[in-house]
């Protein structure tokens, strides 16, 4: 960490938290939260809470320091002035979608992000939020693997059923002589 100084014990524990929670999330989205009310970050807390992600509002040198001892860079730009950060468990689009939803109604400003190993602007979160997430892009998947199938059943049962007619007509028209 810190070389050649004397570093107080209670900053050494805070970078030791801040790097123990970074390692178990491999994507970061940066807000500034700058200008919420304190109910505002309750109600976006709860809302990412329940799609298993954290918002945990950050102090800048800790955090460049446990970034860096996990090697992640490129992210000092992102950790400047009042920073919080997402850190979902599991998939990030859900997470940048809430985000990006509230911050139409909030003063919530995105910075960046680093989501998959790359490096995200603004402008990119916004554009990432926008995609299917892993369950829609799975149904997708699904439905356009069923759709041969099921056309070769609709088309089979047309054939049975225009033949059962057919045969029913001439049964008709044959009991009519």
């Amino acid at each position: 960490m810190l070389e050649g100084k004397q570093v107080q014990q209670y900053k050494i524990d805070a970078v030791k938290v801040l790097k123990e929670r970074f390692e178990k999330s491999n994507d970061f989205i940066f807000t500034d939260y700058r200008g919420l009310t304190v109910e505002q970050i309750t109600l976006l807390r709860n809302k990412l809470r329940e799609q298993q992600a954290e918002y945990k509002v950050i102090k800048n040198r800790f955090a460049k320091i446990a970034f860096k001892e996990l090697h992640h860079q490129g992210l000092d730009d992102f950790l400047i002035g009042p920073t919080a950060v997402a850190l979902p468990e599991d998939e990030s689009g859900p997470i940048a979608k809430t985000l990006v939803e509230m911050a139409k109604d909030m003063p919530l400003d995105m910075k960046g992000a680093l989501i998959g190993g790359n490096i995200f602007d603004k402008d990119q979160i916004v554009a990432f939020s926008k995609l299917p997430s892993k369950a829609e892009l799975y149904a997708i998947l699904m439905g356009t693997m069923n759709a041969p199938r099921q056309n070769l059943v609709y088309g089979m049962t047309g054939v049975i059923t225009k033949f059962v007619r057919t045969l029913q007509a001439v049964a008709d028209q044959k009991g009519s002589s």
